[in-house]
């Protein structure tokens, strides 16, 4: 009985991580990305004079505070869910993770303090220490972002320090940051943010323009939004070439896994839908080499399988979504530069968009449904297993069902308050315009 409740309670701890990560996740790439857009509208508006992109800069700056807010609670939620939720493992690896979420933690105030001043200084400040705000506030976004994937990417590959009896030693900070799946994460993860909440801002004024075309407003936003998010998208295949190679040198088990790889052979093909195989296609995709030998499932112990049921389906989910979105990009690209013309002057395209703007998050949540059930059973990679890390507090279902209804009413207080800002969207060039103009 002991040893069923300890399960019970393992497995509501890992949910109610699971859970707050996936909420979090979304308000964290919105926060990476959001700010890059606002600045990018006001200075266009600088550029152009043109008064619909400060409306647009001070109506995106509005919804990224109120993302950022949400953003912060669920965050803070998070940080004490590390320290209740799995004490042990905060006791053996808080000095080593200790520095980036440190710096994570500088960044985010420094995000804050300059997000406030981008809202309040239209009128106090000078608009070009007004215009370096925004950026202080994109870049430390992007910075807090990559702060925490590398304690992640730490997680996955872990080094910087030395073990004895059980206890951490000979701790290098810079080192541990430094591992082997810093660089391949935080690119993967940095590319994933602008992609998705390009297309999700671009699908929603998409949208707008389907109900009515005429609107300069939506349609600047459009532009701006489908530059970010459509490159974005184009790239994101690249550099999830870049993770898979990581991947299969760093931990083949999560390669195999994923494929639902088997047996270990060279020239190891590459499993489609349908049961469709492409000859030589997973050593051509892991290692850029047709006759590379890929591990196979089989050669690790059994006990230290991550779930594949779920690993497979969920990679294909990520990888589907993401050459989708970048179909998207291409043909949003190819509407923009090479025939010249805006996105609005396609319907066809409006819808693709609009369809296209889930898509990004759908592979985010893929993505991180991947990255954390593919190191399992472990919590730190061949040093500490989640079994182990948890806390040894009964009842662990009460707060996963409690933090469950939290957010499901935090999730539909959000969307209410974004769909009256979207809807109290200005419908004509100049009407948010205020004394900054006159």
């Amino acid at each position: 009985m002991e040893l069923g409740s300890s399960m019970s309670d393992l497995l509501a701890a890992r949910s109610q991580m699971g859970m707050s990560l996936a909420f979090h996740i979304i308000f964290a790439a919105i926060g990476m990305a959001m700010p890059v857009f606002m600045v990018l509208a006001e200075w266009r508006w600088k550029k152009s004079g043109d008064a619909v992109y400060l409306d647009l800069a001070k109506r995106w700056a509005k919804g990224t505070a109120i993302l950022f807010a949400v953003g912060a609670v669920s965050g803070t939620v998070l940080s004490f869910e590390l320290g209740l939720l799995w004490p042990r493992f905060m006791a053996w690896a808080g000095a080593i993770i200790g520095m980036p979420f440190s710096l994570e933690g500088f960044a985010f105030f420094l995000e804050a303090i300059f997000l406030g001043i981008y809202l309040y200084g239209w009128k106090r400040v000078a608009p070009g220490v007004h215009l370096f705000a925004g950026i202080v506030v994109a870049l430390s976004g992007a910075a807090s972002g990559i702060f925490v994937t590398i304690a992640n990417a730490w997680m996955n590959t872990p080094v910087g320090f030395a073990s004895a009896n059980g206890r951490v030693m000979e701790v290098e900070p810079l080192a541990a940051m430094l591992n082997p799946a810093a660089f391949s994460e935080c690119l993967h993860m940095m590319v994933a943010a602008y992609a998705a909440t390009g297309l999700a801002v671009a699908g929603i004024h998409a949208l707008m323009l389907l109900r009515r075309r005429n609107q300069p407003f939506h349609s600047r936003a459009l532009g701006i939004a489908l530059r970010v998010g459509g490159i974005a998208s184009i790239l994101q295949p690249f550099t999830g070439d870049v993770i898979a190679r990581a991947v299969a040198r760093n931990q083949p088990l999560k390669l195999a896994a994923f494929e639902a790889h088997y047996q270990t052979r060279a020239a190891a093909p590459l499993q489609v839908v349908g049961g469709l195989e492409i000859p030589a296609g997973l050593s051509l995709l892991a290692f850029h080499s047709r006759d590379a030998v890929v591990e196979g499932l089989e050669d690790f112990p059994r006990d230290q399988w991550p779930a594949v049921h779920i690993l497979r389906p969920a990679f294909g989910i990520m990888v589907t979504a993401g050459f989708l979105a970048a179909a998207v990009g291409c043909w949003a690209g190819i509407q923009l530069w090479w025939r010249h013309k805006p996105p609005a002057a396609s319907r066809r395209l409006l819808w693709a968009v609009v369809c296209a703007a889930p898509l990004g998050f759908i592979a985010i949540e893929a993505g991180w449904t991947i990255t954390e059930l593919g190191r399992q059973p472990w919590i730190v990679y061949g040093f500490m297993r989640t079994a182990d890390a948890v806390t040894p507090m009964p009842g662990l279902g009460v707060p996963f069902i409690g933090f469950t209804l939290l957010y499901l009413l935090l999730a539909t207080v959000v969307a209410w308050v974004l769909s009256r800002h979207i809807a109290d969207t200005p419908r004509e060039a100049g009407e948010e315009v205020d004394a900054v103009l006159r």
